[in-house]
């Protein structure tokens, strides 16, 4: 079957936000809009569990109000086919994001109109910029007390760097926002009322100052520089292109299909970030969005393929998104429940159909296509075939997890996977009865391959099965979901942190293993310097030894042997970062010697150096932002003192104030309660990990007394 639409007529879109700034209400807004659905219904609407807006269909993301999982819905706008994926703002659900955009051609970056750029807003956008994706934004919420397109627009700038090309201006803010001022159009949009339906008047932008009197200063001032923010648009993107900025100087003339053309040629390239404005809750500005997504982001494959790498990761090539060559995809993403397996795919090339033999290149298994679906959040509709642009979700597949390639089985390629973050929080999960243990052993089987961001590991001391995450929220979140969609009850313990360990000085050491028990014995002489490094370095190997001192066979022993130990430290048994161990000298049996024998004294060597050395117990440092009130900072700072953290910054957020610092992980747990109580439930924080810092000697054992408990 021929394609049905050309690939020019296809935007694969996510949604990015921070927590709260309107990623789903947009979301609904955009499916009413398009036709997708017939009514609208609000995130605050859907918490006593009855009804559920379209991408948050979860139990869980019903109760809390906040997505948990992206979800992809697909809809049309004026004869293009738009991929939608709606993600968590979230910083415990941040995989998701990172997954998303890995896929994705294009993002819609929505900003709270009153709060601006926030922290997780900084981390999506530094996951965009990894992956390459072209965006606009879109500051929501213009009708809200505090907002302010100037502070948002100032913060895109300067907090995340983007080179802002204004192509909408706000008319009124607050209770007298009343649309948006079409800077490339050269018209304002001006809403008769604030319905779903409701219609807007097309006013030329010199007879807007005639239909409207604001109040507010900022907004008159708005008004006043219209024709002079049009200049500055239209000049800042016909520079895109030499020959239409070459007209516009000399004759003053330019058209506007230009125009458009310009703009997006800035925004494919990354050169400039468009700027739009509305308020989705209220109903204005997302047609006008829409508008944008096809006019500006890239159909697939316009901002190139992907990356095809070698088994070391090392770029070999680039696959661009066309029909006709080899089939290629990359598995993003993993949903088990009761029904089965979905295995979410971005079709980079060829075409596959149903009962297609796939080659899992990254796992070297083969897997059959069953069933191929076109997914709307929590439904689905059978295809028989997919096309190179596609994302679609393949049933029942059984060794496909996150990042894996798939390939045509004649024409293997490993696609560039995506890198996702170490956990930092762990907590013990045990059945509720005994005889869930099986059943519990699935279940968080499942949940682990589905989710990158979690680990799953049983203490060899204790025997407990070990829940690694991203943060309270995510553990907490994953065992409900476990119950919820597996049917598995689990209980959760104590949360626990997970340290890190480091040299605390340079060592220089020599180990000899020797051992005759009759026969052949075992002999192995190894003198390592091992150096602490800067954060970030890892662990690095370096073989120093010359004149044949250690036969070159027994070196990679030697490198293995430390790179396994530093696994486990001496302190307490963490990870141990950031050194590099130099092979210096050594000594060797013509008979005795082995790589098993030079293994072990590599082994005993770093474990006596490292105690040797005064070790440093490291611990996960979280950067934190809290957004309250003025009255309440005060209490906030000193309780940040309290837990051994630093205050890095204060500052506004709309009419609220805000604190930045950095705290220790192990301080923040229930970190919620006290803010709730010492803020009277009007405090809001995030915190994501940031690096790893020494615990001051005097804490070392009470930390790892508390642990042990």
């Amino acid at each position: 079957m021929a394609r049905q639409k050309p690939l020019s007529l296809y935007r694969n879109i996510g949604i990015i936000a921070h927590i709260d700034a309107g990623k789903t209400t947009t979301t609904e807004r955009v499916l009413y809009y398009t036709g997708k659905k017939h009514q609208i219904v609000d995130v605050h609407d859907t918490k006593d569990g009855k009804g559920s807006t379209t991408t948050d269909y979860l139990e869980q993301e019903r109760k809390r109000g906040i997505t948990i999982q992206s979800a992809a819905v697909s809809t049309e706008w004026k004869g293009h086919q738009i991929n939608v994926i709606d993600t968590p703002g979230h910083v415990d659900f941040t995989i998701e994001v990172n997954r998303s955009l890995r896929v994705l051609d294009g993002a819609v970056v929505v900003f709270d109109g009153v709060a601006g750029v926030e922290p997780q807003t900084e981390t999506n956008w530094r996951l965009a910029d990894q992956y390459n994706v072209p965006r606009v934004c879109y500051i929501n919420k213009m009708d809200r007390i505090g907002a302010s397109f100037a502070h948002c627009v100032k913060g895109i700038r300067e907090r995340l760097g983007a080179n802002v090309l204004l192509c909408q201006v706000p008319l009124g803010s607050h209770d007298e926002f009343i649309g948006m001022a079409d800077l490339v159009a050269g018209v304002g949009y001006i809403w008769k009322g604030d319905d779903k339906d409701s219609p807007w008047d097309t006013v030329p932008l010199d007879e807007i100052a005639g239909r409207v009197n604001f109040t507010a200063t900022v907004d008159k001032e708005w008004v006043a520089d219209l024709a002079k923010l049009r200049e500055e648009t239209i000049e800042r993107a016909l520079a895109m292109d030499d020959a239409a900025f070459e007209k516009l100087i000399e004759s003053g003339e330019y058209d506007q299909e230009t125009l458009k053309k310009c703009i997006r040629k800035g925004c494919v390239s990354g050169k400039l970030v468009p700027v739009f404005c509305g308020s989705s809750y209220r109903n204005k500005g997302v047609q006008q969005l829409l508008d944008a997504v096809v006019d500006y982001l890239p159909y697939p494959g316009e901002n190139g393929g992907i990356a095809m790498v070698d088994e070391d990761g090392h770029i070999i090539g680039d696959q661009g998104v066309i029909d006709e060559a080899p089939a290629r995809a990359l598995a993003f993403k993993v949903i088990n429940d009761q029904f089965g397996t979905l295995t979410f795919c971005r079709i980079y090339s060829g075409v596959i159909k149903k009962g297609d033999t796939l080659l899992n290149v990254t796992r070297g298994k083969k897997e059959r296509v069953g069933r191929i679906v076109e997914v709307q959040a929590n439904a689905s509709k059978d295809i028989d075939e997919v096309r190179a642009g596609d994302i679609c979700a393949f049933v029942s597949m059984k060794e496909t997890e996150t990042g894996d390639s798939l390939s045509d089985p004649a024409h293997p390629a490993l696609l560039e996977r995506m890198r996702f973050p170490d956990p930092v929080i762990s907590v013990s999960v045990e059945p509720k009865t005994r005889n869930d243990i099986d059943k519990m052993s699935t279940a968080l089987y499942k949940m682990v391959k589905a989710d990158p961001s979690l680990r799953l590991e049983v203490d060899k001391e204790t025997g407990q099965t070990v829940l690694k995450g991203m943060g309270e929220l995510h553990l907490e979140v994953t065992i409900d979901r476990m119950r919820t969609e597996l049917g598995v009850d689990a209980t959760m313990g104590k949360p626990k942190v997970s340290f890190r360990e480091a040299f605390g000085n340079t060592v220089e050491h020599t180990y000899t293993h020797k051992k005759q028990s009759g026969g052949s014995g075992q002999f192995a002489e190894v003198k390592v310097i091992f150096e602490p490094m800067p954060a970030g370095t890892g662990v690095v190997f370096s073989d120093e030894i010359v004149g044949g001192r250690v036969p070159r066979e027994y070196i990679p022993a030697v490198e293995h042997a430390i790179m396994v130990e530093s696994r486990e430290g001496q302190i307490a048994g963490y990870e141990v970062l950031d050194f590099k161990a130099r092979l210096i000298d050594g000594k060797y049996h013509d008979v005795d010697s082995s790589a098993l024998a030079f293994e072990i004294a590599g082994r005993q060597c770093f474990r006596e150096a490292q105690r040797m050395s005064k070790p440093k117990l490291l611990e996960p440092v979280m950067r934190l932002e809290v957004v309250t009130e003025a009255d309440y900072l005060g209490d906030v700072i000193g309780d940040i003192n309290r837990r051994r953290g630093t205050v890095s910054d204060q500052g506004q957020k709309g009419l609220q104030a805000s604190v930045q610092g950095f705290v220790p992980l192990a301080e923040m747990f229930g970190y919620i309660n006290f803010l709730r109580s010492a803020t009277r439930g009007r405090g809001t924080f995030t915190m994501e990990f940031d690096h790893y810092e020494e615990v001051p000697a005097n804490l070392v054992d009470k930390l790892m007394e508390k642990e042990a408990k």
